[in-house]
């Protein structure tokens, strides 16, 4: 693997920083104490920053710099019907065409998920969810589908730290992970579809009093 430039390296740090909750909703990016804390200069900082503003998860204020973005609810509920349309679109496709290294991919993930929730690695768990739900998505072969949901999903990563930082969350999701792992090894379209809208719609519901409260 090659190594990353100087800019490829500062994104996946702020990146890691939002996931995990260091830099939360509505916090101000201090550019000179990352800068400093990284060892890199504010060039590959400022390019950093510009490609998460147009992924939606910083924004610029003239005068007062980048903060993290901060959704409404009336943000969020949008994204997850988005979520809702698009992922049940390639989820049902996909079942069609799970192969047995797609089952296993989507059960190794899971398994990532499981360890990670197990030892308190919040940025890990956060990380192997990702895998295990585009796992589920990928093999619908829906390349354009796909890039949408990935935006939506790094429109609401900041929030889904928030709902990870719950113990009952988090067995909620090992929980339903199995129930979906199962659907998809059944090729249940239907209940696999359903399975992702309860996920979905559980989180909703979890981040919605967040979001209420700030």
């Amino acid at each position: 693997m090659r190594p990353p430039t100087t800019q490829e390296f500062v994104l996946g740090e702020l990146r890691k920083a939002i996931v995990s909750g260091e830099l939360a909703p509505g916090q101000p990016v201090r550019q000179d104490g990352i800068a400093q804390r990284l060892g890199v200069s504010r060039v590959p900082l400022r390019e950093a920053l510009k490609t998460l503003e147009a992924e939606g998860q910083v924004v610029y204020r003239p005068h007062r710099g980048y903060s993290v973005a901060e959704l409404s609810l009336s943000d969020l509920l949008e994204v997850y019907r988005m979520r809702e349309l698009l992922e049940s679109e390639a989820a049902a496709v996909a079942t069609e065409r799970f192969g047995e290294s797609d089952l296993a991919r989507i059960a190794d993930a899971r398994d990532d998920v499981e360890r990670a929730a197990g030892s308190g690695d919040l940025v890990a768990m956060i990380a192997a969810n990702r895998r295990f739900h585009f796992a589920l998505l990928e093999p619908a072969g829906l390349p354009r589908l796909l890039r949408v949901v990935r935006t939506l999903w790094d429109a609401t990563d900041a929030y889904r730290a928030v709902y990870y930082n719950s113990d009952a969350n988090r067995r909620r999701v090992r929980a339903e992970h199995d129930a979906i792992v199962t659907a998809a090894a059944e090729r249940d379209a239907p209940a696999l579809v359903r399975l992702l809208d309860e996920h979905r719609g559980h989180a909703v519901a979890a981040l919605r009093g967040t979001i209420t409260e700030r």
